[in-house]
């Protein structure tokens, strides 16, 4: 925890000696400078999902659904640790240069932490999936890796967005979230409620829309919940242009001085916008006081001294632009994309290749070449990209020949603008039956996955309108397997899809590669001829392509996520497979004074391979208020090289044996009246 008495303390002392006019436009994220009280300019919007983005060359991990399905906090906690480390380095060096621009700063606006309630949500692929357990520990252990352990902030983190935010994209600007109290407080708040009381998170960003008929940037929560019972000591952050949505998206207020004041009469410290400049004419009329801006304004100086702004002694001040784009952090991203891909078929043991018994491959598909697929959106720019075709054409060797095809664009049948529909299909027909084997890479891209366009967003994206493969991609798919060639499927995408590959016998594996970061296509050729074993799991579940999901604007969790899934999935949350084998024995659960329970067992790698395993340990009680299918209560990831048995414990929080009730209220799991504990059950 960092200790921010003595920050506070300095905060409240500098702006003591600032008039109204001069704390008002500290509020706002592009602070000018102060120059009669030492203060610098400073630009707080700093963006760091999966490395340090938008500022010019970076290490760049796999996208934060990528980083998810390691299920490795370990991992999380470097990727945080070296992102924060190159977003130090570049503020520290940009600053002595007199560029304090907008993404250069020290405020890193990350991690998301939604539940991907939805898998047809765009933004989902910045989430860590949607079990609330997985995502509030990879969430503590990121935002430690971006905050270092004091007693200055190495970055400060911000999670977003609160809440109840995932989707639909169109609507957020005017969209009110109706959630229950049980769903609210069972799947929706405890990622935030992690990240504050065990992550110590500086920042807390509101969402666009409306929770319960309160803007998500001036509700009652932020008080009484946050501040009150979580005891949130940092700043709550406005979304881009979210208190602009007051007036015009929601209504509730009639003008911008009217929605500033009633934002920060709720406790909204920073206004990422410019609807602050009206607050003002907001003091003028009395609509807010000098105390509020006041306490506003010491919050904000407060984490600008945390992070060492005004300080001879940070020992930040000394990571230098070297430390940018290192061979080490290089080769942890690397690690990162090995980890985070997931198997999801393997007919007869079709994987891993040998190289030595094959002559030539195909590699195919609008995502085989493409940089753009690595990336996932929120990125920085990589100096290192390998993609698919590269990975594969390195690893191979030089004695396997290489056929390559576009095959089709992204979305559109024709690669060229003027040629005939469909025009590369004869191409990647050919390739696939000259190759031994072909590898088809399909997908999405940031460019038609993600956020939608406005004000703050730069590139239009937006939800998925279903689960399929975009039709051009169905008809390649289609033609290259009519060949009855051996093909690999490789889905590149931020969240599910279903690419339909039921009754093609000659598909043998599916692999989803997500978007794998700077040298994702070399860790997916690695994990092909099995130089690295598969040990990626799903962080959410992939339905069917037919399955009838509920309506995208209705936030209850009644059919929803696997824990209160009504259908059959293609593949279930958890789930992955390996080249090799493990077995699990001398399963134990002993219950600890707190209420907390370590479930501990002896794990085998019995087959012919090194590799990781990910334990997992799910739950579940006959509490009518417990969810409908056993929950994930617990996960390790430890590497066994073949033969090797080591013994495993897992943690399982108090917490994990509480249900929440239909008031929203949490208390110890029962039956029959009696407190029971959740019976722990691994899997693997």
């Amino acid at each position: 925890m960092h200790n921010i008495q003595r920050f506070r303390t300095q905060a409240k002392q500098l702006v003591s000696e600032m008039t109204v006019e001069e704390m008002i436009p500290q509020l706002l994220h592009t602070a000018p400078a102060v120059e009669r009280l030492g203060i610098p300019s400073y630009n707080w919007w700093n963006e760091g999902l999966h490395g340090a983005a938008r500022s010019g060359t970076a290490t760049v991990f796999p996208q934060a659904i990528g980083l998810a399905a390691t299920f490795n906090s370990e991992l999380l906690f470097k990727a945080g640790d070296i992102t924060s480390t190159e977003q130090r380095a570049k503020y520290n060096t940009f600053s002595k240069m007199g560029d304090r621009g907008i993404y250069k700063g020290l405020t890193v606006w990350s991690p998301n932490i939604n539940i991907f309630r939805d898998p047809r949500w765009g933004r989902g692929q910045e989430t860590y999936g949607e079990d609330p357990f997985l995502t509030g520990q990879l969430a503590v252990a990121f935002i430690r890796g971006l905050q270092g352990d004091g007693p200055y902030l190495k970055t400060a983190a911000a999670v977003k967005h609160f809440v109840a935010h995932s989707g639909p994209e169109p609507l957020r600007h005017h969209f009110n979230a109706v959630v229950s109290p049980k769903d609210l407080y069972e799947t929706y708040l405890p990622a935030f409620e992690f990240s504050i009381r065990e992550g110590y998170v500086n920042g807390v960003m509101g969402a666009y829309s409306m929770i319960n008929g309160e803007p998500a940037c001036a509700n009652g929560m932020m008080d009484s919940l946050i501040r009150g019972g979580w005891e949130f000591e940092g700043i709550y952050i406005s979304d881009c242009w979210a208190i602009r949505d007051f007036h015009q998206g929601h209504h509730i207020t009639k003008n911008p001085e009217e929605s500033a004041a009633m934002a920060l009469r709720y406790g909204c410290d920073l206004n990422c916008g410019c609807e602050y400049n009206s607050l003002e004419k907001a003091y003028r009329k009395k609509l807010v006081s000098a105390d509020e801006i006041r306490r506003s304004c010491e919050r904000i100086m407060t984490t600008r001294f945390q992070l060492g702004m005004f300080a001879d002694d940070c020992p930040y001040d000394a990571v230098n632009y070297d430390q940018v784009d290192t061979d080490e952090h290089a080769e942890a991203a690397h690690e990162a994309a090995r980890q985070s891909m997931v198997l999801l078929r393997n007919a007869d043991s079709f994987l891993p290749l040998n190289r030595e018994a094959i002559s030539s491959i195909a590699v195919i598909g609008p995502n085989a070449d493409s940089n753009t697929a690595l990336w996932g959106n929120y990125h920085g720019t990589s100096s290192r990209y390998t993609t698919v075709l590269e990975g594969i054409r390195r690893v191979a060797g030089e004695s396997v020949r290489i056929y390559y095809s576009q095959g089709s664009g992204l979305v559109k049948g024709n690669v060229e603008r003027l040629a005939e529909e469909n025009d590369r299909i004869a191409e990647a027909a050919a390739c696939a039956e000259l190759a031994d084997v072909a590898v088809l890479c399909l997908g999405l891209d940031e460019t038609v996955e993600g956020e939608m366009r406005d004000d703050g967003n730069g590139g239009f994206a937006g939800d998925k309108k279903d689960l399929r493969l975009p039709k051009a991609q169905r008809t390649l798919l289609e033609a290259v397997a009519a060949v009855k060639k051996p093909v690999i499927v490789v889905l590149l995408s931020g969240g599910p899809i279903d690419p339909e590959i039921t009754g093609m016998e000659n598909v043998k594996a599916l692999i989803q590669a997500w978007y794998p970061g700077q040298t994702g296509g070399l860790a997916l050729a690695e994990i092909i001829f099995g130089i690295y074993n598969p040990s990626g799991r799903l962080p959410i579940t992939f339905p069917k392509a037919e399955t009838v999901l509920p309506d995208f604007t209705d936030y209850s969790m009644k059919g929803r996520t696997y824990r209160y899934a009504l259908e059959e999935p293609l593949y279930p949350f958890g789930f992955g497979l390996s080249y090799t084998q493990f077995a699990y024995g001398d399963i134990k659960a002993e219950k600890k004074k707190d209420g907390s329970v370590v479930v501990s067992c002896f794990v085998e790698n019995t087959g012919e391979r090194d590799g990781r395993e990910v334990v997992q340990v799910y739950g579940k009680t006959a509490d009518p208020d417990f969810p409908l299918h056993p929950c994930l209560f617990g996960f390790s990831s430890l590497f066994l090289k073949r033969g090797e048995r080591r013994q495993v414990s897992v943690a399982v929080p108090a917490r994990m044996f509480t249900c929440v009730d239909g008031n929203g209220s949490r208390s110890p799991c029962t039956v029959n009246g009696h407190s029971k504990p959740a019976a722990a059950r691994e899997t693997a």
